[in-house]
């Protein structure tokens, strides 16, 4: 069976989306209600140092405007701390608090229960195939700033 090019594209932003939603529903039932997509994104952005609003913006490739309401958001969730920088009164540094490492720990673990949901239903040989053809069509090509190309694609 061949599928036209526009019906695979979308088949695979199904499984995307149909992943990211089962992840979410893990992450509320433990704890993280008010964590949504972009929030892991933007963590692993932040980093284990903390980065400044215009690095984030930089890293997630959207506007420091964007970056700030991100930072808003993820401190009003509790995942994020703000700083000083020191040497620059007017830059603000985030830093992931313990919620967030608990977040991005919940975040690892629900994936792999939604890989063992894939391997259970297409079984390990089409899995393993599948996970194989993705790495070789993907190559090594970043997707750390997935928001902003999907807010600024052309």
């Amino acid at each position: 069976m061949s599928e036209p090019g526009w019906r695979v594209v979308l088949l695979l932003a199904a499984a995307f989306r149909d992943s990211v939603d089962a992840l979410h529903a893990e992450l509320e039932e433990q704890g993280h209600p008010e964590s949504r997509p972009l929030h892991g994104f933007a963590l692993q952005a932040i980093g284990p140092d903390g980065c400044t609003i215009n690095d984030l913006g930089q890293r997630l490739g959207v506007s420091k405007q964007a970056a700030a309401k991100t930072a808003v958001g993820l401190e009003r969730a509790g995942y994020v701390a703000r700083d000083s920088v020191p040497g620059d009164r007017r830059a603000v540094l985030l830093r992931r608090t313990a919620r967030a490492d608990d977040l991005l720990a919940a975040s690892a673990a629900g994936f792999e229960h939604v890989m063992e949901r894939w391997r259970r239903q297409l079984g390990t040989t089409r899995f393993d195939a599948t996970v194989e053809a993705l790495t070789e069509v993907a190559g090594d090509r970043p997707v750390g700033d997935l928001p902003g190309w999907l807010l600024n694609s052309r």
